[in-house]
């Protein structure tokens, strides 16, 4: 497949092109989860992935990360340090691991390992993957865990942490390598209305403050409009619309009986978190297949 040529005023830090990705059933048929997914992300904004469950939205992120394998398409990365796009799909282990470096990741519980203070854990990437010294990485974790207003809780474990504040640590630790690029596996998931909104104001600041590209994946639609400049929706493995936040505060606000089209429709039912609509009425993915989307087979 033809690398992307972005446009100037463009910039794309990934393109995704023509994603597809499939799982097999217990008897062996293919499930396409993801189907011709193509977009871009741009450099410095915040792209927010959403829809209902088993939409694809996860499988969608393991693909971007490299953790699970394409059948067919292309990721293009450019970092700052890449003369031309390159492709994450077929890299070897050792490329993918260098290319990783140039991205954090906030996973959905804060993946904090629990024989660690919440000071090594931060510390763990730089340990593992430089030569500075201890005192200098003390100094960065020090600064990133200001950051994120935990510098209090250092030498804490993480089982002396709540939700919020574990995923606070884990921002911290995904952003100690100083990464081009963010990506959110559900923030929001499992904090109160308060801390969510904490959670998000503090995505929003970093950033602003580091200059970072921020790829959430979530289903909180409060957070989802709080952060985004763009937002993608997701339908059976398939993008249905992407586009500026204000298109969706649209979609969301206009009532569905003066939506002209069943994929506008579909959204603005989501948006409201209405029970009747396309979104139910149309027939959806088995059980097994939702499964499958959700990477729980």
């Amino acid at each position: 497949m033809t690398p992307p040529n972005p446009q100037p005023d463009s910039d794309p830090v990934i393109s995704i092109r023509g994603l597809r990705k499939c799982f097999r059933r217990r008897g062996g048929e293919p499930v396409a989860v993801l189907d011709d997914v193509t977009f871009d992300i741009h450099r410095g904004e915040t792209i927010v992935i959403m829809g209902g469950s088993g939409c694809g939205k996860s499988t969608l992120l393991n693909c971007l990360i490299g953790e699970l394998a394409v059948d067919a398409g292309a990721i293009y990365y450019r970092t700052q340090d890449m003369p031309a796009p390159r492709d994450l799909v077929g890299l070897d282990e050792r490329s993918l691991n260098q290319l990783r470096k140039r991205f954090g990741i906030l996973f959905q519980s804060g993946a904090l390992f629990n024989s660690m203070t919440l000071a090594d854990n931060v510390a763990l990437p730089l340990r593992e993957h430089s030569v500075v010294d201890e005192a200098i990485i003390d100094i960065v974790v020090t600064l990133k865990l200001q950051q994120v207003h935990m510098l209090p809780h250092r030498d804490k474990m993480p089982a002396e942490l709540s939700g919020g504040q574990k995923k606070r640590a884990g921002l911290a630790r995904a952003t100690v390598l100083d990464p081009e690029i963010l990506f959110y596996d559900e923030p929001s998931a499992g904090l109160d209305p308060v801390t969510s909104a904490a959670i998000d104001e503090l995505i929003m600041d970093l950033s602003r403050k580091l200059n970072v590209t921020s790829v959430v994946v979530t289903h909180e639609m409060d957070s989802a409009f709080r952060i985004a400049d763009r937002m993608v929706m997701l339908e059976k493995g398939r993008v249905l619309k992407i586009g500026p936040r204000e298109d969706f505060l649209r979609l969301r606000d206009t009532p569905a009986d003066r939506l002209a089209t069943r994929e506008d429709r579909l959204i603005n039912q989501f948006l409201n978190g209405f029970t009747a609509g396309p979104l139910t009425d149309a027939e959806g993915l088995s059980e097994y297949e939702k499964l499958l989307v959700a990477g729980e087979e």
